[in-house]
């Protein structure tokens, strides 16, 4: 039982959380205990916060993901966990995150019920509305990194929440692609909105939030306001480590064509994994060196 509850909380994607603590970094904050331990409090509400709208989620759509090749295993679909039960740890959940988003300020506070109460809406039907089911997952991730700033009381560059937005619809056309094929001609059965998408298609979306990820990130390195910021030109000798991690998902989706869900398979992927770490030691020593 105790497993299967973990596994309710799906653990592996609170990495998507990291995005909380970016304005921490980019603020030169690292240093600031204080700061840190705002950011940190305001990744564990989120981390509350997403397992509680992945359970909701769950107890929706138990009836389909049980015919699921991937998602019947989860603990509601394979019945391992009631749904009362779960019902129960989610509105815990929440009701925790909350607390803490509380303690962080009406601010924080604000954004948090926010992120929550779009993914109600987003479980509820936005899920079936082609684009926009994207845009929304996408939206959630921009909320995460403006709701870091908050905790820590510095203002976001619109640069940073650019390169957010773009990298998370990169993230999110991609796992489309990856469910398509994956499900095949089960697909629109499973998720209603896959019936209007196509392999073209969403190749057609990747190559172009591919593109503006890059050019927003290379832009955000060079541009006149972060220069001042950071006294260094520099960060733009971190774009090859962007590149390579775009690449590298792009070939884990593309060629690997593995089972896994897509935040599961680059946790596992030794290349990718590493090039995050470099790439986060690279931005730490240039930001504050400088």
């Amino acid at each position: 039982m105790i497993k299967a509850l973990i596994l309710l909380l799906r653990p592996a994607h609170w990495v998507k959380n990291v995005f909380v603590l970016a304005p921490l970094v980019f603020a030169q904050k690292l240093t600031d205990p204080e700061a840190v331990h705002l950011a940190l409090l305001a990744f564990v509400a989120f981390c509350l916060a997403s397992s509680a709208v992945y359970i909701f989620n769950d107890i929706r759509d138990r009836a389909e993901d049980r015919l699921h090749p991937l998602k019947c295993h989860r603990p509601l679909a394979a019945g391992t966990v009631s749904v009362q039960l779960a019902g129960v740890l989610a509105v815990a959940l929440a009701a925790g995150a909350l607390a803490i988003g509380a303690r962080l300020g009406t601010g924080f506070l604000l954004v948090l019920t926010a992120y929550l109460v779009l993914n109600q809406l987003y479980s509820m039907g936005l899920k079936h509305v082609v684009i926009l089911d994207v845009m929304m997952v996408s939206l959630g991730f921009v909320l995460r990194v403006i709701a870091g700033g908050i905790a820590i009381d510095v203002q976001v560059s619109a640069w940073l929440l650019l390169c957010t937005f773009f990298v998370a619809l990169f993230l999110a056309f991609s796992k489309r692609r990856h469910e398509l094929m994956l499900l095949a001609s089960d697909a629109s059965g499973q998720r209603p909105v896959l019936s209007h998408y196509s392999p073209a298609f969403l190749d057609q979306m990747i190559n172009v939030v591919t593109a503006s990820t890059v050019v927003a990130y290379a832009m955000y390195s060079i541009s006149p306001e972060t220069v001042e910021k950071f006294h260094t030109r520099h960060l733009i000798y971190t774009l090859p480590m962007v590149l390579f991690g775009i690449f590298r998902y792009l070939y884990l989706i593309y060629q690997k064509q593995t089972t896994h869900n897509p935040t599961e398979a680059i946790l596992r992927d030794p290349p990718f994994l590493i090039n995050i770490l470099i790439w986060a030691a690279a931005v730490i020593w240039i930001v504050y060196r400088g």
